[in-house]
């Protein structure tokens, strides 16, 4: 029955608003194709084992048959990338809102003062705040259907358990802003308890130590995870927490942004967004909008846990839930299920796993079995290292004991003796 619980979350769930580029014009003469991501090793200097991401489609490419010139008594334009109207048509998450209400909504001083928040009343007292002139603010924040210059880097490296992962680093001048707007802003952004990722005082350590010596560990993954955060539910957090439209819009804009593709008109080369603004992976302020967008998910699931006598905890995007009654997990794996889809995020089913006490117990790669710590499997694998390395492997590892006593001080002191008492293995011999 699983098959029919997924297709009816599908059906009736909520679904991530994206682009719609089913009505771009097909110049090919068939069906237009998907776009396509493509990681390539070109594009400028990247760091080793790092490649370029790439969009490409061709229903964004402009029509060489629009040529400007007179058409009898007609000027006609040239050929554009895409013009406003366009844009609006195709954008279905607007950068707009008709809601007079909404758009003049004023700050609500008493709300940012409860949450201890800046007070930022115009887009004027943002850009001052943040050492900038509106003009620099708005070359930062506004939303262009035709960039010249991208504001980030987008590339891949990749992941220790295979495959590939994007990265969109800003550039020198935008991530200084954007740490400025997290020290400022996002660092103080009310977060549930619950959750321990990119947290100050909480670590991977505190989201382990709950689950320690449970029956059984249950573990989610959110899908997407970064990206489904867009522009839109940001500028609605900034405006529930106190913010006026217009710096609510600013800072949503500002702290998110669309995948590009490249586009080449008459020698000059576009940067057209593809998707909707979200919040990605390499921006300093997306950690800490992420935790803050989840915080009424994290509270709902924090009830259902308490009700089924489990106990929660989020680091990122892994869920974890463990308790003693296992007779609970089909209930818990439902229901948890429902209110992630409410929410607006999608469980990634690969990585669900129901972990019980006779087995290895991980959360978030720290063993939760009797003691938090490492397993044997993984103190063996140290131990080994420890005693094949050069002194100058031997100094690099002593960042993993490092890690090790932050879990599991008992069981570093006994790594550490094994490594005093190891024979140093020679480095390589030059003749």
């Amino acid at each position: 029955m699983n098959w029919l619980r997924r297709f009816f979350a599908w059906l009736f769930g909520p679904k991530q608003v994206t682009r719609d580029v089913a009505r771009l014009p097909d110049h090919s003469g068939g069906r237009a194709p998907d776009v396509l991501k493509e990681v390539v090793q070109t594009g400028g200097p990247v760091k080793p084992n790092y490649r370029r991401l790439a969009v490409r489609d061709a229903r964004l490419l402009p029509d060489r048959s629009r040529k400007g010139g007179w058409t009898g008594l007609a000027w006609r334009a040239p050929t554009s990338v895409m013009t406003g109207k366009e844009s609006r048509r195709l954008f279905s998450n607007s950068l707009r809102t008709r809601n007079r209400n909404l758009r003049t909504l004023a700050t609500d001083e008493k709300q940012l003062a409860r949450y201890g928040l800046p007070l930022w009343r115009t887009e004027t007292e943002l850009a001052a705040a943040l050492n900038l002139s509106i003009e620099q603010l708005r070359h930062f924040s506004i939303h262009r259907v035709r960039d010249r210059v991208p504001h980030y880097v987008a590339f891949a490296i990749p992941k220790r358990s295979g495959g590939e992962r994007v990265i969109h680093a800003p550039k020198k001048k935008l991530k200084a802003v954007l740490r400025n707007v997290n020290d400022q802003l996002v660092s103080r952004l009310p977060v549930h308890a619950a959750a321990h990722g990119f947290v100050k005082g909480r670590s991977v350590k505190t989201n382990a130590e709950p689950h320690v010596g449970r029956a059984v560990v249950v573990k989610l993954d959110l899908e997407d995870f970064f990206p489904t955060v867009t522009w839109a539910r940001v500028r609605g957090l900034l405006i529930s927490l106190g913010y006026g439209y217009p710096v609510a819009a600013a800072l949503a804009s500002l702290m998110t942004e669309s995948e590009r593709q490249p586009v080449t008109v008459d020698g000059q080369t576009f940067h057209v967004p593809v998707g909707d603004r979200v919040c990605v992976q390499g921006a300093p302020t997306s950690p800490g909008l992420c935790n803050a967008v989840t915080r009424k998910m994290d509270a709902r699931l924090s009830g259902l846990s308490k009700k089924l006598g489990f106990t929660y905890s989020r680091y990122a995007d892994d869920l974890t839930f463990s308790g003693d009654d296992a007779k609970q997990i089909e209930t818990l794996l439902n229901r948890a299920t429902r209110i992630i889809h409410t929410e607006g995020f999608v469980v990634n089913g690969k990585k669900t796993r129901v972990m019980r006490s006779g087995n290895s117990q991980k959360v978030a790669g720290v063993t939760v079995n009797e003691t938090l710590g490492l397993s044997r499997k993984e103190r063996r694998k140290i131990r080994a290292a420890l005693h094949q390395a050069t002194p100058e492997k031997r100094a690099q590892l002593e960042g993993t004991l490092a890690w090790v006593h932050m879990l599991n001080p008992e069981q570093a002191a006994k790594l550490k003796a094994d490594a005093v008492r190891a024979p140093t293995s020679p480095g390589p011999t030059t003749t």
